[in-house]
């Protein structure tokens, strides 16, 4: 019988793991570190300095940050970035993963057909470019040449129309419902694949015991793909704090009409490389940079120590 690795490893000698470790975790380790950690470390070091109209800097410490989140000129638009941001996290936690989930236990159901063309259209649109899904919803909204109003007009609903994406009190919404129509298939499919990782002998014998359909998957499926749902919260958290690419290709960098789609993406965006109002500054660039990075890392923290260890886990 074969001794078990973690045997092995324990007798071998030190210098030929050592030797194991690093050819096999070197290569990693360096691509990393050149590529992530070095980049982090430095942009929080910039944030620590300051810059003149000649470009020379100066050390000023956390100053950046208190100008940031205290000074009327820069906290202002830094707050209602955040703001927008949390907006655009809730919905996508309260629209996306719900559709998603539900998506999901639809398509685990029995005798359901076509279940492989169902999953290919739903997941569909994560697939497309970013600016693409921008370009084309900008187009199907349109006041002028959109065929949302149209439509509406076809079904009795034409009153309800209104040109969401030039209006301050729904553009916001709006471009975060664009958002859960071309990421819903993310969730979707890591639900379903968890779904399907449940022992068929559990549904057998609910069936027995008399569950229906929703029943079953409420008090049985759903707290057992628990661990999944937690996970893809976290991702969806990661990502909307992290989102640029819609906001911008739809808005631009300044994330009209006034403000009302700024996230902390395009903020950081206008305040590094500047825009049309203001010139770039990178070191209040890297101070909005590194602010964004302990906000995840605190969402982060929470989920960890919160959440993620009061979740029991099922092994099948």
């Amino acid at each position: 019988m074969a001794e078990p690795i973690s045997h092995v490893t324990a007798q071998m000698p030190r210098a030929k793991l050592a030797g194991l470790l690093l050819f096999f975790l070197g290569p990693a380790v360096v691509i990393y570190s050149l590529f992530s950690i070095y980049p982090l470390v430095a942009t929080m070091a910039l944030s620590t300095y300051t810059s003149d109209p000649s470009g020379a800097r100066s050390f000023v410490g956390l100053a950046n940050f208190a100008t940031l989140l205290g000074d009327a000129l820069w906290s202002k638009p830094f707050w209602n970035a955040l703001g927008n941001n949390l907006i655009f996290f809730v919905v996508h936690m309260c629209v996306q993963n719900p559709v998603g989930i539900a998506l999901a236990g639809l398509l685990s159901l029995p005798r359901v057909r076509l279940k492989g063309f169902y999953r290919t259209v739903m997941f569909l649109p994560t697939m497309l470019s970013v600016v693409i899904v921008g370009f084309s919803w900008n187009l199907i909204l349109s006041p002028l040449w959109g065929v949302a109003s149209g439509a509406l007009k076809a079904v009795g609903l034409g009153s309800l129309f209104a040109p969401w994406l030039g209006l301050e009190s729904s553009a916001l919404v709006t471009l975060s419902l664009i958002s859960v129509w071309q990421f819903v298939g993310i969730p979707m499919m890591l639900i379903y694949a968890a779904l399907l990782n449940i022992p068929e002998e559990l549904i057998d014998a609910a069936r027995v015991d008399g569950l229906g359909q929703f029943r079953i998957f409420f008090h049985i499926k759903l707290p057992l793909v628990l661990p999944t749902i937690s996970l893809v919260s976290v991702l969806t958290f990661v990502a909307n704090f992290n989102a640029f690419d819609l906001i911008y290709s739809v808005k631009g960098a300044l994330a009209g009409p006034n403000f009302a789609t700024d996230i902390l993406g395009t903020f950081f965006y206008r305040t590094f490389f500047g825009n049309q109002l203001q010139l770039g500054n990178p070191t209040m660039g890297a101070a909005v940079a590194t602010v964004m990075f302990f906000i995840i890392l605190l969402g982060l923290c929470l989920y960890l120590f919160l959440v993620q260890r009061r979740i029991r886990r099922y092994a099948f």
